[in-house]
């Protein structure tokens, strides 16, 4: 398809997974590890991560870009037409997992998906795009959403002034736990299946929410660094990262298309926040701050 650039894309999440890893890196004190691997069915990826460091506990920063043959199910639930057709796909998607409970955990994800005409019919390629980011706080400092929300909707307002809401309202259904009755944090944006307008407009799109992302976060970061904390806290934490692994291994889209692809596992799982903890039936004793995370896990406006 003449209108798709996949250079321009590869290099644009590139430069993207640079910046953050600096960012990263300039309130870690260290440097990320660089994990750079090949995948057998066809492309590969790089891997920036930290493991036990003094800021994040967990923290990864994966580039991919891989071909295969034929689409798994997970990626052509939406997109019927295009089930069994050879693929091509890059993204940059993270997940940070913080030492302090007071530092929220967050998602980021970017990508684009190619589904290649088969040889011989009259078809023709067909691409999208999809990403987002959502923040999952254990102790919620109502400023701090405001602003990551704030930085969203200012990504999204020059390509659309009804793009913040719809795909806020996208993220709020897509990051809820059915089965919790709840939402995994306090949510963000999210966007999927984004062609319209064309190629250009898309990919415009994807790079304001990739570019959005360390002015979105990283002022949470450094206003929470030296909050004091406790056993109590990060029991806590590890009580809520349950949640975020019940999400990522039941509901998660990027994973399921990650492992029935033939994904890097490793890097897939990177995801998993490194020590989490579930309870039978534990409820947070009224009128504490651990209470208080029940009133924002369900939809509201920020902005």
């Amino acid at each position: 398809m003449s209108d798709v650039n996949v250079p321009a894309v590869r290099s644009y999440l590139l430069g993207l997974q640079s910046h953050i890893v600096a960012a990263l890196e300039s309130v870690e004190g260290s440097a990320f590890l660089t994990d750079q691997w090949v995948r057998v069915e066809g492309g590969g990826g790089i891997s920036r991560l930290i493991e036990g460091g003094k800021v994040f506990e967990r923290a990864g920063v994966l580039f991919s870009h891989v071909m295969g043959t034929t689409l798994p199910p997970s990626a052509t639930a939406h997109r019927p037409e295009v089930a069994g057709r050879p693929w091509e796909a890059m993204g940059v998607s993270m997940v940070l997992h913080p030492r302090n409970p007071y530092i929220p955990t967050t998602h980021m994800n970017v990508r684009m998906f190619v589904a290649k005409a088969q040889a011989g019919t009259d078809q023709q390629d067909v691409f999208w795009f999809g990403g987002g980011m959502d923040l999952t706080p254990y102790y919620v400092f109502e400023e701090d959403a405001r602003h990551f929300h704030q930085a969203n909707k200012d990504a999204l307002d020059p390509h659309s002034p009804t793009a913040y809401a719809e795909y806020k309202k996208w993220c709020d259904e897509y990051f809820h736990l059915k089965h919790r009755k709840e939402t995994r944090g306090i949510g963000g944006v999210f966007f999927d299946d984004l062609s319209k307008g064309g190629f250009d407009a898309s990919f415009a799109l994807m790079r304001s929410v990739g570019d959005a992302f360390t002015n979105a976060y990283m002022p949470i970061v450094e206003k929470r660094l030296n909050t004091p904390y406790g056993e109590r806290e990060r029991d806590f934490q590890a009580y809520r990262r349950g949640r975020y692994v019940e999400f990522n291994l039941v509901f998660d889209r990027g994973t399921l298309f990650g492992l029935q692809s033939g994904g890097r596992t490793e890097s897939i799982l990177l995801s998993m926040p490194p020590v989490a903890n579930w309870r039978y039936n534990w409820q947070a004793e009224a009128g504490t701050p651990e209470a208080a995370l029940n009133q924002y896990l369900i939809p509201r406006d920020w902005v």
